[in-house]
Formats: structure tokens, sequence, C-alpha cells
């Protein structure tokens, strides 16, 4: 495509969660087939576009500082054009259009195939705002070539969401949940592994969803299978399950399939009943024990990640100490606390009993430390074990090659410090697990 502008340089800055990342790697892919240039840094550009979140207040904040921050080098550096895509623009457009004219541009999380387009015009002196139904289409999309000695993708299965959980705003940023085809995702995991991406990770706002819109089932469990048989793949890793769905023809494909992690990202946002009833959470405490239960019935060496939100409208202090006292219990082996966001245009927001920024926030950090207490004890059973290590980088600091378990997520969860080994990177090697540590591990390669 003839491009007046494809002397520009582009820059993508992304914040936020994972399926994020893979939106950038669209945007990326776009804007190189448009014969811009892209580039790694920001300072470097003269079109930079940043990918925002707009999910809890803390996400917003970093965002706009973000924005804020680059937009000092249309003063500093060569930077022509600031453009604004993802979540905060779509809630917020008009706001970030009117309060915030360092923005040349706006783009939607439904209409970012228009990327291109938005670029010329913003630098043509327009000021284009392309934001209209969140439903984009991920079914022919093409990602950005995979950068050499990186072997981990994640992949995004399905988009928006259909629960009503009362302190979220996703379904009204991302819409109605939609999977996409078994072949769309075939086709994009064939071509990350013949770059050599060796462990995919699945991603949606609600995975164990996958295909009842499309299917008529959900058959996360068939989608997984097929994933791990394509050649190259050697780990498939599940994020974001939502544990209302998790079925029993799922736990016996993460059991019995080699190439599934035993490892279940499973967000449960908090133990009692009463709040999970006022999030609109399905189910209650019983079946989260009967669940994890199960799962570790079946698949003895599970690593089970959880997500948990303090300080919801109404939490008590009794109720909050029943919930460490649950968390000690259960021991997850990996776990993220957040505390509760009033996000407005949420039923949650209008609840009575909000409960104290300092209130919430000492028992997020209260939880964090029981918690390191039982990351620590369930990492202590690693040692002496030899265990498979995907090596992903050398630590000069430390002169050791750093990798991670099938029980450990990338950038998430932790790693382990592997000393004695001398091969290339994005190896899976054979390590004895020697030391343990709250949260990482260290060991020798065999």
């Amino acid at each position: 495509m003839k491009n007046a502008n494809k002397g520009e340089k582009i820059a993508i800055v992304t914040l936020g969660c994972e399926k994020n990342l893979v939106d950038s790697d669209i945007m990326s892919q776009l804007i190189d087939d448009r014969g811009f240039l892209l580039v790694e840094e920001p300072e470097d550009a003269t079109v930079v576009i940043v990918n925002t979140c707009g999910f809890i207040d803390a996400a917003k904040e970093e965002s706009v500082n973000t924005i804020l921050d680059l937009a000092d080098l249309k003063e500093t550096g060569e930077l022509k054009s600031l453009i604004v895509a993802g979540c905060l623009t779509q809630r917020y457009k008009a706001e970030l259009m009117q309060e915030m004219p360092e923005i040349d541009g706006i783009v939607g999380t439904g209409d970012f195939e228009k990327i291109g387009q938005i670029i010329d015009e913003s630098l043509e002196g327009e000021k284009p705002i392309y934001v209209g139904n969140p439903a984009f289409s991920y079914e022919n999309v093409k990602r950005k070539k995979v950068e050499e000695g990186v072997t981990t993708a994640y992949v995004k299965i399905a988009e928006g969401c259909d629960n009503s959980c009362t302190f979220c705003i996703i379904p009204a940023l991302r819409g109605k949940f939609r999977s996409r085809s078994m072949e769309s995702i075939l086709s994009e995991v064939e071509s990350l592994a013949s770059q050599g991406i060796k462990e995919i990770c699945l991603i949606a706002q609600d995975t164990t969803n996958y295909g009842l819109d499309l299917y008529g089932d959900r058959v996360l469990h068939q989608l997984m299978r097929k994933v791990s048989e394509v050649e190259g793949i050697e780990w498939v890793r599940l994020h974001y399950a939502y544990p209302g769905y998790f079925s029993d023809e799922l736990i016996e494909e993460i059991k019995s399939n080699p190439k599934v992690c035993n490892y279940v990202d499973m967000p449960l946002q908090h133990s009692e009943d009463a709040i999970l009833k006022r999030m609109r959470r399905p189910g209650r405490q019983r079946d989260t024990r009967e669940l994890v239960k199960n799962l570790r019935q079946q698949i003895p060496d599970v690593a089970i990640r959880t997500s948990i939100i303090v300080g919801f409208p109404g939490e008590t202090e009794e109720e909050f100490q029943q919930l460490k006292s649950f968390v000690k219990e259960i021991q997850f082996d990996r776990l993220g606390v957040f505390t509760y966001s009033k996000e407005e245009g949420t039923p949650a927001a209008r609840l009575p009993d909000q409960v104290p920024a300092e209130v919430a926030e000492r028992r997020a950090s209260e939880l964090m430390e029981a918690q390191r207490e039982v990351a620590g004890e369930r990492n202590g059973r690693f040692i002496g074990e030899v265990l498979p290590i995907l090596i992903e980088r050398f630590d000069e600091e430390a002169e050791v090659y750093v990798g991670r378990t099938q029980y450990d997520a990338p950038e998430i969860d932790g790693e382990v410090y592997v000393s004695g080994y001398e091969g290339p990177l994005g190896q899976i090697v054979s390590v004895r697990i020697t030391h343990s540590f709250d949260f990482d591990l260290s060991g020798e390669a065999v």
C-alpha cells in the first residue's frame, strides 16, 4: 500500500494485562504492513501509540501518567503524534480528548485495525477518534514476527465477557463473550511455533467458557489438546479459568496430556459466601474447596494460582480474617492480591459500607505476608527434585541462566536460577533443585 508517511518511525508502549500485549502485536503487524518503520524506544519515534488499561484506578492513573510523560517527547525528541488506544479510550474518549490536548488520535478496543489510517490522519493535523462497538474480530489477524530468543507467546482464544461481576467494567470495554474458531487459533499457534515459540499461554477474560457461543458446548479441553499437537509446541498453559465452568473433561486433559502444564490460573476473588454473593460470583466456598480438592487429587503436583480482592464493599474485619485463614489452609501455590477499586458504572460502586482505602491496603499487605509463608513452604517441596526448566535469559549480575518451571507463568510467577548450564536460550533442560526461596528456586543443570 502506498503511504506518503512511510518514513515515520512508530513505537508502541503497552500497559495492562497480557491480553493487551496480543493487541499490540496485531497493531505492530498492521503498521509494518502499511510501510511504517517500527522502533523499540519511544525516544526514537516520530509517532507513539500507548495501548492503555482502564480496568482499575491504579491502571488508569498509570495510563494517564504515561501519556503525559510521553507527550514531553514533542519538546525533547522527534515526536510528532501521540495516539492512545485500548480500554481507557473505549471508556473515556470524550474526557481524554477534552482534558488532554497532547493526544493526537484515539482508537478503541474494537477499531484498532484502523491504526494505519489513524496515524496518517494524525500526521496530517487531524484529531481522529475511532471508538465504536468493542467487538473486534480476531479470526484472521496477523501478529508481528517473533523476536529472536523469545520462546513464549500469549494467544487470545476469546474476547469479551458475559459474566456480571458487580465490580467489573470489562463487558462494557470489551463487549460480549465471543470465542475464536479453533481453526483461527491453531493457524496462529502454527505460525508462532514455526518461529521458535515453545510455550503457548491461552488467555481470554474467561477461558473455561470457550466454545459455548460458537460450538454449543464448552470445549476448552479439546482446544488444548489440538494446540499441544502442533509441531514444536512443548508447553500449553491455562490462564483466567473461571471456576464456575471448570469441567471434569478439562481436569482430565490437564492430567493426561504431558504437554499441558500442571498449572491452573483460576481467579476466585474471595472466599466468603456473603461477599461472593455481593460480587455476583457463581458458586460458594464449598464449591471452591471441592474443585481445589479434586484438582489436587487428580493432579497431585498441580500449581494453582488465584487472585483475591480485599476491601470489597461491606467486607468486615471478621470476613477478612476468615479469608486469611482460608488462604493459609488451602495453600495456593501462587496468589495475586488486589485492593477493591470503586469503578463508576458498576453495581458495586453503589453498594453501602465502602471500605476505607487505608484499611484495604493494610489487608492486602497482611494477606500477601501470609502468602509469602505459604509460597515458601510450597516451593520447599521441590528441593532435591529434577524439574524441566525453560531457559529464558542470562543474568549478567549473577552470571547464571534463568528459567521457569511448568508451575510458573512468564512475568507473573517465580523463576529458577540455573548453574552449570552453557547452552542456548529457549531450551528445556533438566535441573536438580538445590535451594528454595519465598517465590524463586535455584538449582544445577543435570
